[in-house]
């Protein structure tokens, strides 16, 4: 097969659409390409991540774990927390914890 740089499937070896809609009596307004894809991530990501307007009226609440608790409580309680630690919450501690101990710069 013989290569001399131009691509057989390129454009410009094709009609342009516009002269094949004129071939069939049709309008020669080129379509708008509509990426129906992008669209659809675009809800679903949507849905999935809930309205933003209204995470921001949330009211900031109250810690779970007492400004107190120490890593040692952490680990040597056997009692499980009265409720569910938010994730945010545990890094913030954790990280707090890891700098004071030196172990994270």
């Amino acid at each position: 097969m013989e290569t001399n740089g131009t691509n057989h499937h390129s454009r410009e070896n094709r009609p342009s659409t516009g002269s094949n809609n004129a071939n069939r009596g049709q309008s020669t307004e080129e379509e708008v390409f509509v990426n129906q894809a992008q669209m659809t991530w675009h809800e679903v990501r949507r849905q999935w991540a809930g309205d933003q307007s209204q995470k921001s009226k949330r009211m900031p609440r109250e810690p779970i774990m007492s400004w107190t608790t120490t890593y040692e409580d952490l680990l040597c309680s056997t009692e499980l927390f009265q409720q569910p630690i938010p994730l945010a919450e545990m890094v913030d501690f954790l990280v707090d914890t890891w700098h004071e101990e030196g172990l994270y710069d």
